[in-house]
């Protein structure tokens, strides 16, 4: 594909929780006929298939956890050929707004857009800003927030909009689905995921936990849970004689949480933006070993406003979980109240925000330009 002129360009990391909110804006931008041209690593040349209708340009990077001595000696020689690169490219396609959305291949773009002077934004999924963001949120003019920031803000607190998180169509088809409570002698409908750094410790913590209960709380359980392949065999042993459905990858998830009654899950903002759109309790278990302690702010969120549970991994037993567990589901009308809750939290209209964003930023250079 030939790079277009006039764009507005989109940067992103190369995990899901980066890219997601930028296929989104991408498909609105391209859906209200702007041209979009996507900026990031080696990668970039697979995300073709992700970026319909975009243009992909990539540009060199660096990360500087989990390297070498010699590659972190290497990383700032990296990162300054990506400004490099990215300052060269945002001028040949006469960016017209740069949008971030944080990990590192998105740095030396924000960078290079400051440098440039080029109208820019970040988008801050979690409520701890980010390092890559971290690193230029002082320098954009505006920063996009999914929550409201706990720590790392801006300097200029003025500059910071409260967006949401952009959210799949099926989630967002989901919003608000009525929520099934939990009868006295009826299904317990339990959904249980950790995402691909977290799912080891549900594929231990849950079984033992569901171990603990009463023969006839385990009657009526009926599991659905998302597992690494390597552990799916030892989980299906443990959950002998309990109802439950175990796979490495649920394509229907939004679906599987509409249907849950209780959620048990990690923290990540994408997990507890779509707990809130759709509107499911959750017993939130913050990845212990992210990057600043990340998920657990967002967490917070939901167990502030009575809408989930926060539990710190290090605290939480079998037993502990046991009882949060049967604790939860003998009443229904609370679960029912922390749904609704969860879903007053929920911003469904995020990346319709954040079109609106990118248009204003683009036209504030076009204005700037006459």
């Amino acid at each position: 594909m030939t790079t277009p002129k006039a764009s507005i360009v989109l940067s992103a990391g190369g995990t899901g929780g980066h890219l997601f909110p930028a296929q989104a804006l991408a498909a609105e931008l391209v859906r209200r006929g702007k041209t979009i041209v996507v900026m990031t690593d080696r990668r970039g040349t697979n995300y073709a298939t992700a970026f319909p209708g975009a243009a992909i340009e990539t540009v060199p990077s660096a990360a500087f956890s989990d390297r070498s001595i010699v590659g972190l000696m290497t990383a700032p020689f990296e990162i300054l050929a990506g400004i490099v690169s990215a300052w060269t490219k945002l001028r040949r396609v006469e960016a017209k707004a740069v949008i971030g959305f944080g990990g590192y291949p998105s740095l030396p773009v924000m960078i290079a857009a400051w440098l440039g002077r080029f109208p820019s934004a970040v988008l801050e999924q979690n409520a701890v800003t980010g390092r890559a963001n971290r690193a230029v949120m002082n320098k954009v003019k505006v920063m996009a927030a999914a929550f409201p920031i706990a720590r790392f803000a801006p300097k200029d607190p003025g500059k910071v909009v409260l967006t949401g998180n952009p959210l799949r169509p099926e989630v967002v088809a989901l919003s608000g689905a009525a929520y099934d409570k939990p009868t006295a002698d009826g299904p317990l409908h339990l959904l249980v995921f950790g995402g691909s750094q977290g799912a080891r410790a549900m594929s231990e913590l849950v079984p033992a936990a569901v171990a603990l209960l009463p023969p006839s709380f385990k009657a009526r359980l009926d599991i659905v849970q998302q597992c690494r392949p390597e552990d799916l065999d030892s989980v299906r042993a443990a959950y002998q004689g309990v109802k439950a459905e175990l796979a490495s990858f649920f394509a229907d998830m939004p679906a599987r949480m509409a249907k849950a009654q209780l959620v048990i899950a990690r923290s990540g903002a994408g997990t507890v933006s779509e707990l809130m759109a759709i509107g499911r309790p959750a017993i939130l278990v913050p990845l212990p070993h992210a990057l600043d302690d990340n998920q657990t702010p967002n967490a917070e969120i939901l167990s502030k406003a009575d809408a989930g549970w926060c539990v710190a991994q290090s605290s939480l037993t079998p037993e502990k979980l046991a009882g949060m567990i049967k604790l939860a589901f003998s009443d229904g009308d609370d679960l029912a109240r922390r749904a609704a809750a969860a879903h007053a939290l929920a911003r469904t209209d995020a990346v319709e925000r954040l079109a609106d964003l990118a248009e204003n930023l683009a036209q504030s250079a076009q204005r700037a330009a006459a």
